[in-house]
């Protein structure tokens, strides 16, 4: 027994035309390995044949069939009666087996669509979608202007930063990315939706599309620190604070921005609850990222760099590729992590409220302590959200006291209780 199929391993008991779909989609895809004299399920069988002819009639169908001839090698093995195709992604995309285009779904091989063979039409060419002709060329650009003025210094927009940039996808004519940046556009933009309780509840909604890409970023960052961003005043101090890292919204959001799929209509979906955010975009991972190297963040594949490069010149975003793990830094110090979700076709990622609540803490402290969380209560007020006598409400300040996590302020009839900021 070895290994299961997968995106990147079939398996062929025999010699049927099926597999040249896989060769296809091997050398559109990635590459991989089909090996023949192998079960669905992993166990050996082995050839009857002769491996040499075996190995001759593969290597002339693959030659024949698939067009252009991708790169690929033949290993057989005598003990175990196996022959292993290993086909080699290709640069000369698509690769097609009668006319047409297939991609791995999992363990299975299946047709691409129209919009991803245009797709992998752009990358044989050594293009993508942003770096094509404008749908528009009269192009405004006074939101990227003022940005740009603020974090370059720059006195004015020009058309020689504007071919800086790499907004020009010939000498007289912009391309999507500046069309992306535009403050008049028909692209797809973000959906900002805050949940109460459940999702049958909803707070607020609004809907940013038709603008620049950098309206959306900046619309969307505002209603993160309208909801996640609070001020609490200890003493004469006024100090800011936030439930869920901003530093990590910020990256989230740029990685969306940049990394999504716009040759799809949908909008980027915010979804804000009390206890968490959920941001998707449309698009899964890049062709030849895995999702382990996304997790671990050791490569760095723009679907965008164009719109990257730009987001990078305005200092929304650090450095290229380490977007997962600046999230990941962020929450060093909170009892619950983000969450990551990876879809074929979407990626979501979940940011939850900051949980530093100290360690070995008693149940009834872990009440108060929550119930403290950027807010001053008076001791009867306390008693009374817990529904505890005084001496027990007074036991429990005092046992929080002792451990530095608990103040009093005010003196006389208006004694409150706050958490201490260390």
């Amino acid at each position: 027994m070895i290994e299961r199929e997968s995106q990147h391993i079939e398996y062929k008991t025999q010699k049927t035309v099926s597999y040249l779909k896989t060769v296809s989609a091997f050398a559109n895809y990635g590459g991989g390995k089909i090996i023949f004299g192998v079960a669905d399920d992993g166990s050996m069988v082995g050839l009857e044949d002769s491996l040499k002819d075996f190995c001759l009639d593969v290597e002339n169908a693959v030659n024949d069939s698939i067009d252009p001839k991708p790169d690929f090698s033949l290993k057989l093995d005598e003990k175990t009666r196996t022959v292993t195709l290993e086909i080699y992604e290709g640069v000369f995309k698509p690769y097609l087996y009668k006319g047409k285009a297939y991609k791995r779904n999992d363990s299975s091989t299946v047709e691409v669509d129209r919009l991803e063979l245009r797709r992998l039409i752009l990358v044989g060419q050594n293009q993508n979608y942003e770096s094509l002709p404008s749908p528009r060329q009269r192009l405004m650009f006074k939101t990227l202007e003022k940005e740009l003025v603020a974090h370059l210094g720059i006195a004015e927009i020009s058309k020689d930063i504007l071919r800086t940039l790499g907004l020009f996808a010939n000498k007289t004519e912009f391309n999507i990315a500046a069309f992306l940046l535009a403050d008049k556009n028909s692209a797809p933009g973000i959906d900002i939706v805050h949940f109460g309780e459940s999702i049958n509840k909803l707070k607020h909604r609004a809907t940013v599309h038709d603008v620049s890409v950098i309206e959306q970023y900046l619309t969307a960052l505002q209603e993160f620190r309208r909801y996640y961003k609070t001020e609490v005043i200890y003493g004469a101090v006024r100090k800011s604070t936030e439930l869920i890292p901003e530093t990590a919204f910020r990256e989230a959001l740029a990685n969306a921005l940049c990394h999504r799929e716009w040759d799809v209509s949908a909008h980027i979906r915010i979804s804000f609850f009390d206890d968490r955010i959920e941001l998707s975009s449309p698009g899964g991972l890049p062709a030849g990222l895995s999702k382990e190297e996304y997790l671990d963040g050791q490569v760095s594949l723009l679907r965008n760099p164009i719109l990257a490069g730009v987001f990078f010149r305005l200092e929304y975003i650090e450095r290229f590729g380490t977007g997962v793990l600046r999230i990941r830094a962020d929450y060093e110090k909170s009892a619950v992590k983000p969450v990551f979700k990876i879809y074929e076709n979407s990626i979501c990622v979940v940011l939850p409220v900051m949980q530093t609540e100290p360690a070995n803490l008693s149940p009834d402290e872990s009440k108060v302590y929550a119930l403290l969380k950027n807010r001053k209560l008076s001791r009867e007020q306390i008693a009374a959200e817990c529904g505890w006598k005084k001496d027990k409400t007074i036991r429990v300040l005092a046992k929080l006291a002792e451990k530095n996590l608990v103040e009093r302020s005010g003196s006389g009839k208006r004694v409150d209780y706050g958490l201490l900021e260390v």
